[in-house]
């Protein structure tokens, strides 16, 4: 018992340390590939170490490595930090070391994914009822919601592809946006259905979808469809018209897959949910509690609107296993993974820290920091934004001569200067700064002092 009380002093010791010096930390990372690999590569230890010195070691050698994406001032990609209570409940988590697959061996993991799913489902505008899968990101979300809708456009057209595959059966068309995020292509490689199924939808210069562009396509054809409608591109913010995109699409018998990994949580606050009007009339939909919850990462998370079609999707059976009984949940029945961490407990935590207004105020302070950031930056005169700030997204470009080129260098100097931390990207053929701002802790202070940062370095 005392190398544990050792151990996990060092660990804490360590970790609060970390996190006081969060305000004032470069943002990026401070050590170079080979320096990293300098002290922690090598062999292999022939003998082994007391559990205290290889944490004390591990925090020492790896800190210079670590990326500060908990910080206010991490603006690179839709990551958000970790809340308190996010970050204790996580550290529970380990201690408790539940198998999460089964309700027998993790009973109150099995109740905390019932009960937190069913406070994200009415949190986001779901239907009652809806079945939750927690599963690690964004990616498996769209994956498994993707793969519920494959088993049932394709039951319903006479095949049982969990039987006989997908060899000699009717085609299936996915019909997405052109401004789609990877996760939809990869899933549909991973499915074995291939991104050759992929009927790009034409979208406006926000990047939302357009329904008559939809009706389209629909009209072409009157085999098995999926529709994937977007919230939140990762470029523009934009959110797909989806309440218009669900009646076209079961008008024509076809299933709605929204991917909302970060577009999703808008639904929680009143003063944005108009932008996701009729969210609850499609069929699955995929998000992300990293994202805007602010929660570690491994914390995807899979609704469905037909609870029967998801466990029959993805529910395990076997003889040496003990499966739940009446009333009882197994997680394995609404995700890919059998043995897998415990990871409700800090979804849950979060939900009853912040309480349904926390969260509204959570999505509403990010995006008015965005706008803020939006708004000093063009005040410059010296960056231009391209495109509307719909949600927590901000495309910031450099004019003139050589923008492309003058852009992305002044990413990178960004990037090396460490104040605070942004990714580039492309949007509609041209080279941008991307702006995420999805972090609990961000302020108006540290949005100010980016904004002062990047200035400088233009």
């Amino acid at each position: 018992m005392s190398q544990w009380k050792e151990v996990l002093e060092e660990a804490a010791q360590y970790a609060v340390g970390y996190l006081d010096g969060l305000p004032d930390r470069r943002v990026g990372s401070s050590a170079t590939l080979d320096e990293l690999r300098e002290t922690l590569g090598g062999e292999l230890p022939e003998r082994g170490e007391s559990p205290r010195d290889v944490i004390a070691s591990l925090a020492r050698h790896a800190d210079p490595g670590v990326v500060a994406s908990s910080s206010g001032r991490f603006f690179g990609f839709v990551i958000g930090g970790a809340t308190p209570a996010a970050l204790a409940a996580d550290w529970l988590t380990s201690v408790w070391d539940q198998n999460a697959g089964l309700y027998v061996i993790g009973p109150a993991a099995s109740v905390v994914e019932e009960t937190a799913g069913r406070w994200l489902a009415g949190l986001l505008g779901l239907p009652d009822g809806v079945s939750a899968g927690f599963v690690t990101g964004a990616q498996m979300a769209n994956f498994t919601g993707l793969a519920v809708a494959l088993h049932e456009v394709l039951g319903k057209a006479g095949w049982d592809v969990a039987e006989s595959g997908l060899r000699g059966a009717p085609p299936v068309r996915v019909l997405a946006g052109r401004g789609r995020h990877g996760t939809i292509d990869r899933a549909l490689r991973f499915l074995g259905v291939g991104t050759g199924a992929i009927v790009e939808v034409e979208m406006d210069d926000q990047g939302r979808m357009l329904p008559s562009a939809l009706g389209d396509a629909l009209k072409l054809s009157a085999g098995p469809a999926i529709v994937c409608a977007q919230l939140g591109n990762v470029n523009s913010g934009a959110l797909d018209p989806v309440g218009q995109i669900c009646d076209l699409a079961h008008a024509h018998g076809a299933w709605v897959h929204v991917d909302g990994a970060f577009g999703l949580w808008a639904a929680a606050s009143p003063r944005l949910r108009g932008l996701v009007d009729g969210v609850g009339k499609a069929d699955s939909w995929a998000t992300d509690a990293h994202k805007w919850l602010n929660v570690p990462y491994d914390s995807g998370l899979v609704f469905c609107a037909h609870p029967d079609a998801h466990r029959a999707t993805m529910g395990a059976r076997a003889g040496y296993l003990v499966h739940a009984t009446e009333g009882e949940r197994d997680a394995l029945d609404y995700g890919p993974e059998h043995s897998r961490r415990a990871r409700g407990f800090a979804v849950y935590a979060t939900l009853r820290a912040l309480g349904r207004d926390g969260v509204a105020e959570l999505v509403d302070r990010c995006c008015a920091l965005a706008a803020r950031f939006a708004e000093r930056l063009a005040a410059s005169g010296r960056v231009e934004i391209l495109g509307d700030v719909v949600l927590n997204q901000v495309l910031v470009r450099v004019p003139g001569a050589d923008a492309d080129a003058r852009t992305r260098e002044l990413i990178d100097r960004v990037q090396r200067d460490g104040t605070c931390w942004m990714s580039g990207t492309t949007w509609q053929g041209k080279a941008a700064m991307r702006i995420s701002v999805s972090n609990w802790s961000t302020s108006e202070a540290d949005v100010d002092r980016s904004v002062t940062a990047i200035l400088s370095l233009i």
